[in-house]
């Protein structure tokens, strides 16, 4: 027996062990622009269309991973680089054989390269040719993020789905700054697949890079940036640079150009979206995968999405309450819980009831998605979004 089947054994047991093979994408039935598939990972498969939990630093805010599997019917979750690569550090990850082995989450897992962070923390970065000179938000610290080390940490890290290193520019960007902004992010591309193509495989399954298309709102520049994405014949496609301040029904409209673009044989992720309803539009544009952490924040603040709408769960209104949380979902704890009950533990800043807005608006979106995919199946999907469009916008 070689050593190296010996060390593998050591972190996975035999029966874990999988066989090395690149992600693929089967389409089972369409509607329109609208699918339904499934994506075969080595840690299982995934149902589209699918929403994501976010889990930034390995863990979904106030959300345990049996919760996670046995309540919210999660198929994957996120982490992210930038997040991980400081607290605990590459080091500890890969002692511990992998975020699986760290988190104890075995289904698959999809990281983000830390671009959206060149976004998000604009105020403690520097941007050049080389890479992005980040100043740490914990300790003031600075690193150097390049498409290289992003692939090397997210190699470390051990995520299933990794993404590539792109600048997502913020709305509103001037056209300049947007072309330049994209024409970056592609060479920093083409970095992230030769640096991916020198480096093998860690934990014994594959890791599967996914590029990101880019161009802010300028329908040339997502033209041609999703016909450079595409000549790159990944596995799967990422938008990008949406949700990032711009009118609905402009996001809509770029998400349109690039499902137009974007091969329909590999699944398509719309990055950090959104709302119940910007979902539902998503899907009627052909994406396949969604992430936001709109159903865990809000959840924390107190507001529910919900089978008959949106609720605040803090309004004096649900104080009396006594119905369940929600009475048309299928969720043990929802069904469980009253609305009274969990505005008690709102108003007395009881951790629980964080906890339980959680778990439920997660439970929310995963059934809705699939309820989104047996309209797919069924033929019946654009009817069924129709009547629930304006059920998901109502306040309660």
């Amino acid at each position: 027996m070689s050593p190296w089947y010996v060390r593998l054994v050591g972190m996975w047991k035999k029966d874990d062990i999988c066989k090395m093979a690149a992600l693929t994408f089967s389409l089972e039935a369409t509607e329109g622009k609208a699918r339904a598939g499934i994506i075969q990972t080595d840690h299982g498969s995934i149902q589209t269309p699918i929403f994501m939990p976010v889990g930034t630093v390995g863990s979904v805010k106030a959300v345990t991973q049996q919760q996670l599997k046995q309540d919210i019917k999660a198929q994957i979750i996120l982490g992210n680089t930038y997040h991980l690569y400081l607290r605990p550090g590459t080091e500890v990850l890969e002692a511990a054989g992998g975020l699986h082995k760290f988190n104890g989450w075995d289904r698959p897992i999809l990281t983000d390269s830390g671009g959206y962070q060149v976004f998000s923390l604009a105020a403690n970065r520097k941007i050049k040719e080389e890479g992005v000179v980040f100043q740490s938000h914990i300790d003031g610290s600075k690193h150097l993020f390049s498409p290289e080390s992003v692939m090397d940490i997210q190699r470390s890290i051990g995520a299933d789905i990794i993404m590539a290193f792109d600048e997502c520019p913020p709305y509103p960007s001037d056209y300049n700054y947007a072309r330049k902004s994209m024409d970056l992010t592609h060479r920093w591309l083409t970095r992230c697949f030769t640096r991916l193509a020198e480096t093998p495989d860690k934990y014994g399954y594959t890791q599967n890079l996914f590029p990101i298309v880019q161009g802010s709102t300028y329908p040339d520049l997502r033209k041609a940036s999703c016909e450079f994405v595409a000549s790159k014949n990944a596995v799967g496609n990422a938008i990008g640079g949406l949700s990032v301040g711009e009118p609905e029904e402009m996001m809509y409209e770029y998400t349109d150009l690039c499902c137009s673009i974007l091969p329909a044989d590999k699944p398509r992720y719309l990055m950090g979206v959104g709302t119940p309803w910007n979902l539902l539009e998503g899907i009627d544009l052909g994406i396949d995968m969604f992430d936001c952490v709109m159903p865990t924040r809000n959840g924390r603040n107190g507001m529910l999405f919900t089978t008959q709408g949106v609720i605040n769960i803090r309004n004096k209104k649900w104080a009396t309450d006594f119905s369940s949380i929600d009475p048309g979902l299928p969720s043990e704890m929802s069904q469980y819980y009253s609305k009274a009950y969990l505005r008690h533990l709102f108003v007395a800043k009881e951790i629980l009831g964080l906890q339980l807005a959680s778990i439920h608006n997660l439970s929310f979106y995963l059934w809705l998605m699939g309820e989104a995919r047996n309209n797919i199946l069924a033929g019946t999907y654009v009817s069924w979004k129709q009547q629930m469009l304006p059920i998901l916008k109502t306040r309660l």
